[in-house]
């Protein structure tokens, strides 16, 4: 049985949200303040910040699934690749913070 060649992006690794968000951004020239005004302009929603935009970048925060939408449409990045980014920054968290090394308790 014959199978679909695979797409180039499947052979790359997705990376967090929290790098593929800043790198499109730039490539796309904008600003975190000036991707912010994009979203609350064509999303007709105005509660989206540059403080917001930062707080996605620095990982503090991961854009639920209305907000990847329009991360997607504002920077020109499929869908898909920036929901499986979120997966991926979720995923990273987990195994970060699932490390046995963390929930030792110090006995001395």
């Amino acid at each position: 049985m014959l199978k679909a060649a695979p797409q180039a992006h499947e052979h790359q690794a997705t990376p967090p949200i929290t790098a593929l968000i800043p790198q499109a951004r730039r490539e796309q020239g904008l600003t975190q303040r000036a991707l912010a005004d994009l979203l609350c302009e064509i999303s007709q929603n105005d509660s989206v910040t540059r403080e917001e935009v930062s707080r996605w970048e620095r990982g503090k925060r991961i854009p639920g699934p209305y907000w990847r939408a329009w991360i997607s449409a504002a920077l020109d990045v499929p869908h898909a690749e920036v929901d499986r980014a979120a997966v991926v920054e979720r995923e990273y968290r987990r195994t970060k913070t699932d490390d046995p090394a963390d929930h030792q308790v110090n006995t001395s």
